[in-house]
């Protein structure tokens, strides 16, 4: 599971790095610090056979209009109805500098890449009214999350970015593919001992 994530500096310098062509509008737009759903983020989609950049709403709506939802699970987008012609047809990638999850004490856990590049976490997007809104798939998580999350977001390494948001033949090989380990970077994790 993915609650929330941020965007620092080198962040916004790494999205001008990848996407050419970058609206100044739209930098102008981009929120700094910690992002929750329902807020803006720039996100990587594919747009006249183009990679471009574009400011979308975290989190689709719930079908009784109550809340919104963030996350979809990889093992099982492809199969349900509010996922499913997004991960056929419109896959994006958020770009962040790190995501925090939460152990089972409530202690918030901030993850990063121990390269420190920019994360690239797998999403889907669609168009509600006249907002485009992403959800970020979620994965199990791999032996760097264990001891704080069985759930983690799906990360696309830069050389796979391309191929996530064009190719739908390799959609679900990436799916299914384990992410690269992550590095604590702020937090405590808490132990308990079984006496």
């Amino acid at each position: 599971m993915c609650g929330r994530f941020y965007v620092d500096d080198e962040t916004i310098k790494e999205i001008e790095k990848i996407i050419k062509k970058i609206d100044n509008r739209l930098k102008a737009k981009t929120k700094q610090g910690d992002v929750y759903p329902t807020n803006q983020s720039p996100v990587l989609q594919e747009e006249n056979n183009d990679i471009v950049l574009s400011n979308m709403i975290w989190g689709v709506p719930q079908y009784n209009r109550k809340g919104v939802i963030f996350n979809a699970r990889s093992e099982t987008a492809l199969e349900k109805r509010t996922f499913a012609d997004s991960m056929k047809y419109r896959r994006c990638l958020v770009p962040v500098k790190g995501f925090y999850e939460w152990d089972k004490s409530k202690n918030r856990i901030a993850f990063e890449r121990p390269d420190e590049q920019v994360m690239l976490l797998a999403g889907i997007w669609n168009l509600y009214g006249l907002n485009k809104r992403f959800t970020i798939i979620t994965t199990a998580a791999n032996e760097s999350m264990i001891p704080v999350h069985d759930r983690m977001p799906l990360i696309i390494e830069p050389e796979e970015s391309e191929i996530w948001i064009k190719d739908d033949k390799s959609t679900e090989f990436l799916l299914h593919k384990p992410p690269k380990e992550l590095s604590i970077v702020s937090g405590d994790l808490q132990y308990t001992l079984n006496l």
